[in-house]
């Protein structure tokens, strides 16, 4: 054990977790991998050897147990919110894969845990730590398009194989780690589904751009050839009165690159934000406009931001640009749209 490193555990090691966030804090000089934690002995074993894992178990309680500083849960969508209350109340700080959990009031519990118990929760949110994205939140923080009246937020993925399917892996060919499992993507009970897929993402940009929350939602999803939503459409009110659409679609062709648009209409002016054609304007209804020059391919995703925070902040320096309050707020968002959706559209009180 090494006192002059941040000791990081992991509750969950599947595809996502094993291609990105290990590799990237194994290449720490800082961090020391300490402790995984997944189901399956033979699957724990290729993560524990591929990645020097000192310690390795299928029982998170056993994890918590070990002497960490961190732990990263990157568990299926619906055990989100067990795993890292655990961990938080074992005194670790937190980064929680989005959505963060799937109801509301488990979201806003770990919110509150973290702050009560004087810890950092993070959620993975990429997009945020982009140089032009944090350029725009600067913008938006300095006031640019006075108060906000009217937001639209959208997002398009080429998924559909990845939510579209039964739900189950195909005859002989096990889940693997290396891939990502059916289970999660594909059962409405698990969080499957483009709104906790995908949504989830663009949402919480949205929130933290803003600094807005929902307070009512009417939403309608659809389902065609799938058992989970692959189409979200949304009629938000916010709490300062704004209103807001908020859509998402799962089925752009392989290849194609993810759509992420978000316009924010004030008082004062506009401001665009395109991450699929790496496009920041403002447009001001005094004539004061800037369109900023975005070098090509800036808005691709990448999640090496968040991770790397992550680290940072444990050892008490930067600043969490994804913070458990957005991932709060995404959370309750899609919680009210899907319960809405599910009731024909009828309005869903937030809060």
């Amino acid at each position: 054990m090494d006192k002059n490193k941040v000791r990081i555990g992991f509750i969950g090691a599947g595809w996502w977790a094993t291609s990105n966030h290990m590799p990237l804090l194994a290449q720490r000089p800082d961090v020391e991998m300490a402790g995984v934690c997944r189901l399956g002995p033979e699957m724990l074993q290729a993560v524990k050897d591929k990645f020097g894992f000192p310690f390795a178990t299928e029982d998170y309680h056993e994890l918590l147990r070990q002497d960490l500083d961190g732990v990263v849960v990157t568990s299926p969508h619906h055990l989100h919110y067990e795993h890292a209350r655990a961990a938080l109340l074992a005194g670790c700080h937190v980064m929680c894969e989005k959505p963060m959990t799937l109801q509301a009031g488990q979201a806003w519990d770990l919110v509150k845990l973290a702050q009560e118990r004087n810890r950092h929760l993070l959620v993975p949110y990429g997009w945020h730590y982009k140089p032009f994205v944090q350029q725009a939140k600067q913008l938006m923080d300095d006031g640019v398009v006075g108060k906000i009246e009217y937001v639209l937020c959208h997002m398009a993925s080429p998924t559909k194989a990845l939510f579209g399917g039964s739900g189950a892996p195909p005859p002989q060919e096990p889940v693997s780690f290396t891939k990502p499992d059916p289970a999660t993507w594909q059962e409405k009970a698990h969080g499957g589904g483009y709104a906790h897929g995908q949504v989830t993402h663009s949402s919480g940009l949205m929130f933290w751009l803003t600094g807005l929350r929902a307070q009512e939602v009417s939403g309608r999803t659809t389902s065609p050839n799938a058992k989970v939503d692959m189409y979200d459409a949304a009629a938000v009110t916010f709490d300062n009165g704004a209103l807001g659409t908020v859509s998402g679609a799962a089925t752009l062709p392989g290849g194609a690159k993810f759509q992420v648009d978000v316009r924010i209409f004030g008082e004062d002016g506009v401001l665009n934000i395109d991450l699929d054609h790496d496009r920041l304007e403002l447009w001001r209804h005094d004539g004061k406009h800037r369109q900023f020059d975005i070098p090509a391919n800036a808005g691709a995703y990448d999640c090496e931001g968040p991770p790397n925070r992550f680290v940072d902040l444990i050892q008490g320096h930067g600043r969490n640009d994804s913070p458990g309050e957005v991932g709060a707020r995404s959370v309750e968002l899609l919680d009210a749209m899907l319960r809405s959706a599910a009731q024909g559209g009828i309005p869903v009180r937030v809060h």
